[in-house]
């Protein structure tokens, strides 16, 4: 009898989640249950195995609006009308086709009309839905007479009156006004709620016909949905066995090229994988990956094939792949086995720059009726809540700004921030906004509106209306086909070697890619500034302490790195056992039969899965279960505890100790979430080995590179410091020779004019394009003539000499740009046939002092480039010891001045600490400890030159200070405001450096980590 009932997935509407409204239903005994959620079908896959779990019936339709106006609501006879449906949704959402306001054309459809909305002529599907409160207006002639056609409508949108003003705020929100504001239209009704079976039909009593015509109409309804059966695209050529023909050929060819002729083991490995992938019907997803990758060789694309993919022989044979499963002796099964529920999915990376390219052709290829990409339900967060909720109840901007930037125990306690609270908590975990998933993409056997209405969001591509754990659920799996700014910086290094030197790098062959010795001995010292994904202080601090000088071991490192390893207090483990291998116990004689190339530790989720079915005695769903929880699938999270049974019950069975069993499932429990299987922290290896490979003998090359694909963990100024260490020679963006980016000419790096603040990306274009179609500009004069700028413009710039090769200075260009633009007319803008000789001004020579270009660069670039910024400071004292000392004063006292270029926040049970990475006067990078105890006195002031006074604490290789005081060293006044004291300091206060923040539990020290078994 409830037809027209909404869950929270009706955004900013409902306010009961798909879970409680079932659960009510099933309070009120109801046997039947419609969900019509506003334009959307994001839960109903959800809502029919909830409701069969309580044993109601589910069916299932869509409430239509427009402008916050119902239509009509619409319920799905069987599964094909809901396809009906979508795809009327889809016309509106994705090709601009106007709602129609009545009589939609559906066939498996009935349509409910409210009074406000009846059609001339009802057809034979279309019904009227009528309340409770408009049963009076029935005694009107003209509805008296279609009561045939009229159901019982009582709407469900809360459950209390707690919840009817949770709706509101909602409704306050999307409307974006007041509260107070709003008025009956804009909201649902109080009243609507649940009621049992018989209260509804006692109020409906004296038009039984009502109630007669929503029974009969419910009983014509169904939701017959196979959720076992796979709806990605079935076959890749015309049948299945044309793909397995096609799979084996592509396979073998691939086994030749990768292997020869004779590798028995490859061959044996080819065989196995491809009856495993032919049995569990895969064929067409391998090749469909395949023909993506060829398209992307075809356009001369580099990509990486990651994440478990690559623990396939099949997948290397076929180039999607470019891992060799026997070096490293990857676990197929991680992939792909026989007991895996759920299908695999492969994570393939493109340059950020490439792939639009990659997405338009796989929604050309496989038809865009077939195609789009994930959604994912963006939900309110606590700065998002705060805000919104306290906007709603009138807060002006400053309130709001401390509700969200201050925990809770911090805020005011009026009446206004009680109410935000209780409202604001109500709203965690709520969906806010459908928003496209970052890489998903679903590729469908039928056409993809048959199971959901498409949206399309500000990024151009279309998005199902449900998230990537719901597809997974009704068998549609997803491709990932990601971007990132590493392999954009490997593509554009080739190419500038090419364009430099012509010489072609061919990046893909691993003896270059793997294993070269200069390329070692980089890596161990951590010289690794630039490269993709060892970059960061503390991978390059990992790599020293594992003295890293080979590919095998990098892999580990890939993954050490990751929480799930570094959390269980397991990573500090591994470094020792890496420098002392003859000094510790395995933990088990299990552990050492599955881990011995790892010592013992667990590393990989492999590892984690192999410990749980031997050690543990687990079976292979539940290891299924761990693998997907490693893997970050939250709603595999939720069933750890039955896991975390299985495990301990098993563990006693097989007579480990429960201290034993304890440490054993806390490690494993460190990884839900946070871990690499091998094959992929061997991708991520490979690509890191590239970039460290081009750093190492293409260095300006590399490090121009960086800074055009916008860096990476740190700010541009650090890529460009490495870019001058590398022997780089900086110049400022100058007009007659820099582009929109930044420009290598022999040692000379002209930095792009896309790093100017304020500088429009229009004119920034349009300088080089102007200047390759009619030559170098001669004069400022000249360029005013040929660029559309204003003075705004001009000027900056003239204050990042961008208009050196004029040889006069800063104050004359500035006179003389403002004596040409006064009687300057747009319309004479453009080359002339004959040019007008320029009027000579005879100016006043003004004296600039040493430093003012300095503080313009700072300015507008954020970073010096004329001199260091320890040129700029007060004190002429550069420390007593260097980087290059810091090895040999381990346990000493040392004195440094450095220039900060990032601290990362790290918890602790003492509070808050920090690790800092400076460089000092050398230009050499080196770390720094800072512990709570010495933060109180001596906290971080922003960027600039620090003087530090420090312990040197040496641990296995890399040195860092721990740091006792500190004071931030003044600037020289900046010399360009000679008489506003405010203004002499205030670059000062704008220095820049990299804040990362993290908010985990602390990790355990050694003495807390269960067993650690080392021998003295």
């Amino acid at each position: 009898m409830f037809i027209n009932c909404h869950s929270y997935h009706s955004l900013r509407y409902g306010t009961l989640s798909i879970d409680d409204l079932v659960e009510q239903a099933d309070y009120f005994g109801l046997k039947k249950l419609v969900l019509t959620d506003i334009n959307t079908v994001t839960g109903i896959y959800d809502f029919k195995k909830k409701c069969e779990e309580k044993g109601i019936k589910p069916i299932v339709g869509v409430e239509i609006r427009k402008n916050n106006e119902l239509l009509y609501i619409c319920i799905a006879k069987e599964f094909s009308g809901i396809g009906e449906i979508n795809k009327m949704l889809t016309d509106y959402n994705c090709h601009g086709i106007d709602l129609p306001k009545q009589n939609p054309n559906f066939k498996q459809v009935f349509v409910v009309y409210p009074l406000e909305n009846i059609p001339e002529k009802l057809l034979e599907n279309e019904f009227i839905g009528i309340r409770e409160e408009e049963l009076n207006f029935l005694i009107r002639p003209e509805l008296k007479d279609l009561q045939y056609k009229m159901l019982v409508w009582q709407p469900v949108t809360v459950s209390s009156q707690k919840e009817f003003n949770l709706h509101k705020i909602l409704r306050a929100i999307e409307l974006n006004t007041l509260i107070s504001k709003l008025n009956d239209k804009d909201c649902c009704k109080s009243n609507e709620r649940f009621k049992t079976l018989s209260q509804l039909k006692d109020d409906f009593k004296f038009h039984p016909q009502l109630i007669e015509n929503t029974e009969n109409l419910l009983k014509q309804c169904s939701f017959e949905f196979d959720f076992n059966e796979v709806k990605n695209k079935k076959s890749f050529t015309n049948s299945k066995e044309e793909d397995v023909e096609l799979l084996k050929k592509l396979a073998y060819s691939g086994l030749e090229k990768r292997y020869g002729l004779n590798h028995e083991v490859a061959k044996k490995r080819v065989e196995k994988e491809l009856k495993v992938i032919d049995e569990l019907n895969f064929c067409a997803y391998f090749l469909i990956t395949w023909d993506i990758v060829q398209y992307s060789n075809r356009m001369g694309f580099m990509h990486v094939g990651r994440g478990s993919g690559a623990n396939s022989i099949v997948s290397y044979c076929l180039g999607i792949t470019d891992i060799c499963p026997l070096e490293l002796d990857l676990y197929f099964e991680r992939f792909l086995n026989l007991n895996r529920k759920s299908p695999p999915d492969f994570d393939i990376d493109w340059s950020w720059q490439d792939r639009d390219t990659i997405l338009e052709y796989i929604f050309n290829r496989y038809g865009r009726d077939h195609v789009a990409f994930c959604g994912t339900n963006v939900e309110f967060k606590y700065r998002s809540i705060f805000r919104e909720v306290g906007k709603v109840f009138g807060l002006p901007k400053e309130e709001l700004d401390a509700l969200a930037k201050n925990p809770m125990a911090t805020h005011d306690k009026n009446d206004v921030v009680k109410m935000v609270h209780k409202y604001g908590l109500l709203l965690e975990k709520f969906p806010n906004q459908r928003s496209m998933h970052a890489c998903g993409i679903l590729i469908s056997e039928e056409p993809i509106t048959n199971f959901t209405a498409l949206e399309m969001p500000p990024k151009g591509f279309p998005i199902v209306q449900f998230d990537m754990n719901v597809a997974e659920e009704i068998k549609l799996e997803k491709l990932d086909i990601l971007s990132q700014r590493g392999l954009g910086t490997i593509n554009d290094t080739v190419k500038l070697i090419k364009e430099t030197r012509g010489i072609d790098v061919d990046i893909r062959d691993t003896t270059l890619s793997k294993d070269e010795v200069k390329t070692n001995e980089y890596l161990q010292i951590g010289k690794t500034i630039g490269c993709f994904y060892i970059e960061s202080p503390a991978m390059r601090g990992l790599l020293r302490r594992l003295k890293c000088n080979n590919y095998k071991v990098l892999v580990a490192a890939s993954s050490i790195i990751r929480p799930g390893v570094a959390q269980s207090g397991m990573m500090r483990e591994y470094i020792f056992r890496h420098n002392n291998p003859d000094q510790f116990e395995f933990f088990h004689p299990e552990f050492e039969k599955h881990l011995k190339e790892t010592y013992g530790i667990m590393v990989y989720q492999e590892d984690v899965i192999k410990i749980a079915q031997y050690f543990g005695g687990l079976t292979l769903a539940d290891g299924d279960i761990l693998r997907r929880a490693m893997s970050g699938k939250s709603r595999s999270i939720q069933k750890l505890q039955e896991v975390k049974n299985n495990f301990f019950k098993s563990c006693k069975e097989k007579g480990h100790s429960e201290k034993l069993t304890a440490e054993a499932y806390r490690q494993i429990e460190s990884f839900a979430g946070y871990s690499f299987c091998k094959a992929h922290s061997a991708s991520y290896a490979v690509e890191s080995y590239q970039s460290l490979y081009l750093k190492v003998y293409y260095p300006l090359e590399f490090m121009v590179s960086v800074i055009n694909n916008q860096g990476g963990f740190y700010r541009t100024e650090v890529y460009v410091h490495e870019a001058k260490m590398s022997g780089g020679i900086i110049r400022n963006p100058c007009v007659n020779t820099s582009c929109f980016q930044t420009v290598l000419k022999g040692k000379e790096i002209y930095l792009g004019f896309m790093l100017l603040d304020g500088l429009e990306s229009k004119i920034a274009h349009g300088i080089a394009e102007e200047r390759s179609k009619n030559g170098d500009f001669k004069s400022l004069h000249d360029f005013i003539r040929r660029i559309p700028v204003g003075l705004e413009t001009i000027q900056i710039l003239i204050f990042i000499d961008a208009f050196r090769f004029t040889g006069k200075q800063k104050n004359e260009l500035l006179v003389e740009a403002r004596l040409l633009l006064v009687n300057f007319k747009p319309e004479n803008r453009g080359l002339m046939l004959i040019e007008e000789a320029i009027q000579e001004y005879r100016l006043p020579q003004l004296k600039r002092e040493p430093f003012e270009d300095a503080f313009d660069e700072f300015e507008l670039i954020g970073f010096t480039v004329s001199c260091t910024p320890f040129d700029l400071l007060q004190t002429k004292f550069r420390g007593d010891v260097f980087v290059k000392d810091l090895l040999q004063n381990h346990k000493k006292q040392v004195r440094m001045l450095a220039y900060l270029i990032s601290r990362k926040h790290v918890p602790t049970k003492k509070g808050t600490m920090y690790f800092g990475t400076w460089i000092d006067v050398n230009g050499d990078y080196f770390d720094t400890a800072h512990f709570p105890d010495s933060l109180k006195e001596y906290d971080f002031q922003g960027g600039g030159c620090y003087l530090l006074l420090g312990t040197v604490e040496v641990d296995f290789h890399f040195p860092t200070i721990t740091i006792h005081k500190m004071a931030k060293m003044p600037m020289i006044p900046d010399p360009r405001y000679h008489s506003t004291e405010e203004k002499r300091f205030e670059v000062m206060q704008k220095l820049k450096e990299d804040i990362s923040m993290t908010h985990r539990k602390p990790y355990p020290q050694e003495h807390e980590i269960g067993l650690p078994r080392r021998m003295g």
